[in-house]
């Protein structure tokens, strides 16, 4: 369930980025969750597959922690299904599992993620990686609303 956090300061701020944790053990759950603490960003959680794809319709996260090995539909399965909807492909994707071999980590390219890593988590690169794909996913929003900006600067000009 989405657990808000505090309002940002800046009130010119645009919506507080919103991370997404979906995983089955209540455990890992929590220490992602603390491991993300210090990040301006909202967090909410999910235990399954279904509960992820619900979650992405009502929270609409910037990025997604996604387990592999989850009831219901498996991260794979998940992350096939958003990145083949043009309404969540945006959404940034890091694969989290205890799975390590090289056929998983193909699967999960294969199924479009955009980054995998591997249990045990670092924090320090958790986070790192966190903090750059909300980067980029906010480079890729702005990028998407200058050509939409362009686009209709192009319609408003008279034929030559």
């Amino acid at each position: 369930m989405p657990r808000p956090q505090p309002a940002a300061t800046s009130p010119s701020a645009a919506r507080r980025s919103r991370v997404l944790i979906a995983d089955d053990n209540e455990p890992n759950r929590e220490l992602l969750e603390a491991y993300l603490a210090d990040l301006d960003c909202e967090i909410a959680t999910a235990v399954d597959g279904a509960d992820t794809l619900d979650q992405v319709a009502s929270f609409q996260p910037d990025v997604i922690l996604l387990d592999v090995m989850m009831p219901k539909l498996s991260g794979f399965e998940v992350c096939q299904r958003l990145k083949g909807d043009p309404s969540s492909s945006p959404i940034m994707i890091l694969m989290v599992t205890a799975l390590g071999e090289l056929g998983d980590i193909e699967r999960a390219v294969e199924a479009g993620t955009d980054d995998f890593l591997s249990k045990p988590v670092n924090r320090v690169e958790l986070v790192k990686r966190v903090e750059n794909m909300l980067k980029l996913r906010h480079v890729s929003d702005e990028l998407e609303r200058l050509r939409s900006y362009i686009s209709t600067m192009d319609d408003d000009q008279p034929p030559r």
